[in-house]
């Protein structure tokens, strides 16, 4: 589970409720049903229409991508490049064939598998820079569908005012009612802007954070598969692979495997 991201929703709604109340604003004020129904209905509805049904199953695999962190730690992965290069020199790419295959990472599974079929190398590069492409178009629809949602919330919001304005106008014999049936109108619109800013367009966001750490994993991956198979040196491997881990990190990668 990501903490930061629950962390950061409760904080956005947190703030915007304490400050509400701050002023002696009323938290019942701020719940109006029939505004909720016209935003969050409407916007499921916008957003139905604008995906096929085969996209809008993949909704809980982009919560969970944006929900759950799956941990991506690139000097561990360093290590494991350069441990597998240091054994093909010794005894050969074969040697590995038995640990590949049961190696939980299905991309580095796939290259290595390749590397011990002997595949061509400029194939190899080319299968998996497809693998690669496919995900991030995958995944980039999946954000999609959240960026779609936070366009359409605010605009539902403003539909939701408009709505309650035009009832409110429409029954204006009580004036002492008029200013809190306005201020429930505005709800409506309340709800739509702090629903994208700080569910939609966030949870669009994280998707697109997650989806660029697993792509330079994956190269990473890619360009350790590639050395590998050219039975480099080990050392060299890791003094590549070095220029995907960040500064502060890159200190780390001290060992010698020979």
């Amino acid at each position: 589970m990501d903490f930061m991201t629950i962390l950061g929703i409760i904080i956005g709604l947190f703030s915007l409720i304490v400050g509400y109340m701050w002023d002696d604003g009323s938290l019942g004020a701020l719940f109006v049903p029939s505004a909720l129904l016209i935003v969050l209905g409407g916007t499921i509805g916008a957003v139905v229409i604008s995906f096929s049904a085969q996209k809008l199953k993949k909704i809980p695999t982009a919560l969970k991508l944006a929900f759950f962190e799956k941990k991506i730690d690139n000097n561990e992965e360093i290590e494991e490049m350069v441990n597998m290069a240091a054994t093909a020199r010794r005894e050969g790419v074969l040697s590995l064939e038995e640990y590949v295959q049961k190696h939980e990472t299905h991309f580095l599974r796939e290259g290595m598998l390749m590397v011990v079929d002997g595949t061509d190398p400029e194939l190899t590069r080319q299968i998996l820079e497809l693998e690669i492409d496919s995900m991030q178009q995958k995944q980039e629809e999946y954000a999609k569908i959240f960026e779609a949602a936070g366009g359409f919330a605010p605009t539902m919001g403003i539909i939701g005012t408009v709505m309650g304005l035009i009832h409110v106008l429409g029954n204006v014999d009580d004036p002492t009612n008029l200013a809190p049936a306005i201020a429930v109108a505005f709800s409506a619109t309340l709800y739509g802007v702090m629903s994208a800013n700080i569910i939609f367009i966030p949870i669009a966001n994280k998707i697109r954070m997650r989806t660029r750490e697993q792509i330079i994993s994956f190269e990473l991956m890619l360009e350790g598969v590639l050395s590998i198979q050219a039975g480099e040196n080990p050392q060299l491997i890791r003094k590549k692979l070095m220029s995907f881990v960040d500064e502060k990190q890159a200190p780390v990668l001290g060992k010698d495997v020979r």
